[in-house]
């Protein structure tokens, strides 16, 4: 009676009260990974539910030990298969990826089905963009666990305190369970699991400008010449889908855009790289070389009854390319090479949901895409199936298509890709943004705790758009925005047609001085972030996350989503945050630029007793040379001690696998009334004394800030 009652509640709470369950049991356990087991429900198939986001088949290494508690439970609900993991004890809940809501996901539900939702409107924000079918959950002594569900089916997540809920409308799938010693360690697994970031190029750190659209090549240098001739710091400006012709990819609008070219050469001597938007969809028009091409070669999606499927997007009526089909994949990649000779240096996979546009419908009858039942014809270890099934990982596939063509063109340099949406594993492809967000504060103030959870779902490159895309923006609200906004992993100025302009002297002299301070900032610390990227690539650790990870027990800053970490070392807390909750210790202010704290605007900075934190001299973009000279920053521990890494190579290219690069470690440690700081040791080939000839150190102890220079030959001795 009681197991009967229980099991009503389940399906009530899931939703499906009158459906027919099912238990499912397991078929097989075992380990594959430390403390990584898998799970395989009986009856599972790989063919109904391929893997699109591990990023290899994992191999068995052991039996599941013997004293393992996390255990998950498989169902199938009227044929669907869903999953469970019962917890106990105080557990704090994170992840699911790209969501909106509190950092701290307990009593939460999400929909995981990649939707084009302005201002996040669909479904109250319950389904955005990305699924990351992912929960990390934290235990009351700092150990933590986390539970992949490997499936891109159509699914809700739901997760309640004592137990985690992942409802599909698909075939049965595995779990990838993961239990260690702390949240960092959780999320080196995911990363063993799904991979890590590729490697970024220095320039893609550095501020980026765009807006929907710059419509003229005349524009673009506008805005270009108002960087540097403002002197405000800036590396990358985006070309919406107004430079095409008629919003047909691949192409250039002739009257405005005429010579691309040249305009990217342009760019590239005033210190710019060049981004362009690509799209999913091919205007369906006979006369139309994409869709020649993609006819001719038979990579489009077709209905059931063979026809090719038809969307509208922003050209009007377009195909779209199976990328679940090698050869699609294959033909796409292609396609990169006439259009990236033109000097473009970074693609835009935009609207890759993929989003249709199906308002001249029935209301109750639009669902923003192809129809569930639209085939996918796969091939190589993708099998035949719906677009229930692939529509999650139509993005996925589609930057690893786009990926590879850019790699095709340019080997020697690494591939710059944002994409909007998104398969748990896509960060092996591409970096991305939180969306079409709202010039809004509490859209302001959301960007923090998105940002983050990206970052504990396996996605460490992301940021919004600073100032809001949709709406206009007032001076207020986007000098509070810049003010903390330059320090997220991916910082890009962004604004929709029809709303006013949100470039940084947009606002007038006052504001335009904020986001000189706040960028010029991010440069000063781009040392820092590179470290950390490098990092991020290596280990699948977050760059920007939550304050808990400076003490996982301490259970006041479980929930705390205002103020955040960079790294391990740096503590930033926005001019919005009302009450931070900030870890204990030692932690004291860092003063990057000249009256910046003078500015209400600006988010207030920390740094961790016993760290030193690189940092260079502002640039107007990653061009120049950072360390004229190298600064130290420098904060002791109780014990007077400090270390901290610094990790450098060319900025760009593979280099660095074959050893040019300098993995730094520096060390400060307190002797009388001096301190010591020294270059402790050092890994790489690279030579890095050429472009340090220089180091300062600045040392914060109680509130005041001890000056010193030297070399890193003989170091430097800072007298207190």
């Amino acid at each position: 009676m009681n197991l009967n009652k229980l099991l009503i509640g389940a399906l009530c709470a899931a939703g499906v009260l009158g459906a027919r369950a099912e238990n499912v049991a397991i078929a097989q356990s075992s380990l594959v990974g430390e403390n990584i087991v898998e799970f395989i429900p009986q009856g599972f198939d790989q063919t109904k539910t391929p893997s699109l986001i591990l990023k290899e088949e994992p191999t068995t290494q052991g039996a599941t030990p013997a004293d393992w508690e996390l255990v998950p439970q498989f169902t199938l609900v009227d044929g669907k298969a869903c999953a469970s993991l019962s917890l106990t004890g105080e557990i704090s809940l994170y992840g699911g990826g790209e969501v909106t809501g509190p950092l701290l996901r307990n009593g939460q539900y999400i929909k995981l089905w990649n939707t084009d939702t302005g201002a996040y409107g669909v479904d109250g924000g319950k389904r955005l963009y990305q699924s990351h079918p992912w929960v990390m959950g934290v235990r009351r002594d700092g150990t933590a666990f986390g539970i992949l569900f490997d499936t891109s089916w159509k699914a809700e997540l739901t997760t309640n305190s004592d137990k985690i809920e992942f409802n599909t409308e698909g075939a049965l799938f595995r779990i990838f369970i993961i239990d260690r010693e702390s949240p960092k360690a959780v999320l080196k697994g995911l990363a063993e699991l799904t991979g890590t970031i590729t490697m970024p190029a220095r320039w893609t750190l550095g501020y980026h400008q765009c807006r929907f659209s710059y419509g003229s090549e005349q524009k673009v240098r506008e805005i270009a010449d108002n960087f540097r001739n403002r002197h405000i710091p800036c590396d990358v400006i985006w070309m919406d889908i107004d430079y095409m012709d008629g919003y047909r990819i691949f192409t250039f609008n002739e009257t405005n855009f005429p010579d691309p070219k040249a305009l990217n050469e342009e760019l590239h001597q005033k210190g710019f790289k060049a981004v362009y938007m690509i799209d999913p969809g091919a205007k369906v028009d006979e006369n139309y070389h994409v869709y020649q091409s993609g006819t001719a070669n038979d990579v489009w999606v077709k209905r059931p009854n063979g026809e090719t499927y038809q969307g509208k997007v922003w050209p009007g009526y377009c195909a779209f390319p199976d990328f679940t089909m090698p050869e699609a994949r294959d033909w796409w990649a292609d396609l990169y090479k006439d259009f990236l000779a033109k000097g473009i240096d970074g693609v835009w996979n935009d609207m890759n949901e993929p989003a249709v546009t199906d308002d001249d419908i029935p209301e109750a009858e639009r669902i923003g895409t192809m129809p569930y039942d639209t085939p996918h014809r796969g091939g190589g270890n993708l099998p035949a199936g719906p677009h229930l099934l692939y529509h999650n990982a139509y993005g996925r596939l589609m930057v690893e298509a786009s990926y590879e063509g850019i790699m095709r063109v340019n080997p020697e340099k690494r591939p710059f890709l944002l994409s909007r949406a998104g398969l748990l594993g896509y960060q092996r492809y591409a970096a991305t943004w939180t969306g079409d967000n709202w010039a809004g504060w509490d859209h302001l103030k959301l960007s923090v705790p998105m940002s983050l959870t990206l970052g504990l779902s396996g996605q460490p490159f992301s940021g919004p758009d600073i100032g809001g895309f949709l709406n206009n923006t007032d001076a207020d609200l986007f000098a509070s925005w810049i003010g903390f906004g330059t320090f997220l992993p991916f910082a890009r100025g962004h604004a929709c047609a029809g709303t006013n302009d949100k470039e940084p002297w947009a606002f007038g002299e006052a504001v335009e001085n904020t986001s000189r301070i706040a960028i010029e900032r991010r440069y000063r610390l781009l040392p820092y972030l590179y470290t950390l990227f490098y990092e991020a690539h290596t280990t699948g650790l977050p760059v920007m996350a939550p304050v808990f990870f400076a003490d996982p027990q301490d259970l006041r800053l479980r929930s705390e989503q205002q103020a955040f970490l960079l790294g391990d070392n740096l503590l930033v807390v926005p001019a919005f945050a009302e009450n931070p909750v900030l870890p204990y210790g030692i932690w004291e202010r860092v003063t990057l630029i000249e009256g910046e704290y003078s500015d209400k605007y600006q988010a207030e900075l920390k740094i961790k007793g016993g760290s030193i934190i690189p940092a260079g001299r502002v640039v107007q973009s990653t061009t120049e040379n950072s360390f004229e000279p190298l600064t130290l920053l420098v904060c002791l521990d109780e014990n007077g001690k400090a270390q901290g890494q610094l990790y450098w190579d060319a900025g760009d290219g593979w280099d660095f696998q074959c050893g040019d690069y300098s993995l730094m470690t520096f060390s400060a440690e307190k002797k009388g009334n001096n301190v010591e700081v020294k270059l402790a040791s050092k890994e790489g080939k690279r030579k890095i004394e050429k472009e340090i000839k220089a180091v300062n150190v600045e040392l914060m102890m109680n509130g005041k800030v001890y000056k010193g220079s030297g070399s890193l030959k003989k170091g430097v001795t800072v007298k207190l």
